[in-house]
């Protein structure tokens, strides 16, 4: 999920679609019907919209009915949304909605909430076809990243890795550039040995491209890949083929830097419910910006504690309270997590969903805000 850390909770407009996503192979599988959406985007721009009850249901039972709308048709389903812990599932008359329209791996869908009711779209002939000429080798042009995918639990499950991706995308975007040869290997063998390079350390890794009918999985080293970039639900991965060699990079999450002075907040968050989640108390803050405005101002020896350990003690202060917490900050991989005290301050501040909190790093402490 690829966006500033801060949110505006503004009336959404009809034509606008802050939730997209391109379909996996597990959304459109109709013998388990379900479609997964990130845990971010539905609670920043579907559960800040849902009434307090519909929310309280929510947390009490771990799903809630609703009524949903195909805009394509106009069809109307009564549907669930059920809380998975790091991402949600649609559910009810998912399986329906594949079938009816057809849906592939690859598809992109267009969720919003509008007027009390889920909206979705599929938007027909998305892709676009690039002609299929060979490849001139040139330097790396950093924002061209014909393949974009947003992972899924399964794309990063350590127990079978695989990276599973869209036949099409693969065939008009990768096996265009190889060479006759290698693609007759792949059609015969079902899987072919590539080079495969992380765009954002520059590590190389040894992997497998297998042929799987309607899509390609990317195996042999994944599990690797998972695990050093931390990779989870709902992070983007971007993908395209360029000298011989496939490069991927995944976006730490981004954020609007500001100056951090006294009187300035670098870090501004719309709370999500597992934010306010007093059963399982933890603030979720984005990777980049922790440590672009708090372990910037760490000591070495600090930071290489936070590394080896995976969390340090650190002191915090409510700013509109001038109260004092000894809390801790924990390293998830791509993100951190505030742990300690905060279910206290959930339910002393009365935190909800949407509330703005606001961090920034001052005089050896962690101050926090979040305004009335």
């Amino acid at each position: 999920m690829k966006r500033t850390a801060y949110y505006n909770a503004a009336a959404q407009m009809h034509d606008q679609w802050p939730i997209k996503k391109a379909l996996t192979l597990s959304d459109v599988d109709i013998t388990h019907p379900f479609l997964t959406l990130s845990r971010q985007q539905v609670e920043t721009h579907i559960l800040v919209y849902m009434t307090p009850q519909q929310q309280e249901h929510l947390r009490n039972d771990g799903q809630v009915g609703f009524n949903a709308q195909d805009d394509d048709t106009g069809d109307a389903y009564v549907m669930k949304l059920k809380w998975r812990g790091s991402y949600y599932n649609l559910i009810g008359k998912w399986g329906k909605v594949v079938r009816g329209k057809g849906l592939d791996v690859g598809q992109e869908i267009k969720i919003r909430w509008f007027n009390g009711c889920l909206h979705f779209s599929v938007p027909e002939q998305q892709v676009v076809v690039v002609p299929p000429a060979r490849m001139v080798a040139a330097p790396l042009v950093q924002d061209h990243w014909p393949i974009k995918k947003v992972l899924t639990s399964s794309d990063v499950d350590t127990n079978h890795p695989f990276l599973p991706l869209p036949r099409r995308s693969v065939e008009d975007h990768i096996l265009v550039h190889w060479v006759p040869q290698e693609r007759e290997e792949l059609r015969k063998e079902e899987q072919v040995s590539i080079n495969a390079r992380d765009y954002d350390t520059g590590e190389i890794h040894v992997m497998k491209l297998k042929w799987r009918g309607n899509y390609y999985n990317l195996i042999g080293g994944w599990a690797n890949i998972i695990r050093q970039k931390g990779l989870g639900i709902g992070q983007e991965i971007r993908l395209r083929w360029a000298n011989n060699c496939l490069y991927f990079s995944v976006l730490a999450e981004q954020y609007v830097p500001t100056a951090s002075g006294h009187d300035n907040w670098p870090i501004k968050k719309a709370l999500t419910l597992s934010d306010v989640d007093t059963n399982h108390p933890f603030l979720t803050l984005p990777g980049k910006a922790v440590e672009d405005h708090i372990l910037f101002y760490w000591t070495q020896q600090a930071r290489e504690q936070l590394r080896n350990e995976h969390q340090i003690r650190i002191n915090a202060r409510d700013d509109d309270t001038g109260d004092l917490y000894a809390m801790k900050l924990k390293w998830r991989g791509s993100y951190y997590n505030l742990i300690g005290k905060w279910g206290k301050i959930i339910r002393e501040k009365r935190l909800q969903v949407g509330r703005e909190i606001r961090v920034r790093w001052d005089n050896g402490c962690l101050i926090f805000s979040v305004p009335e």
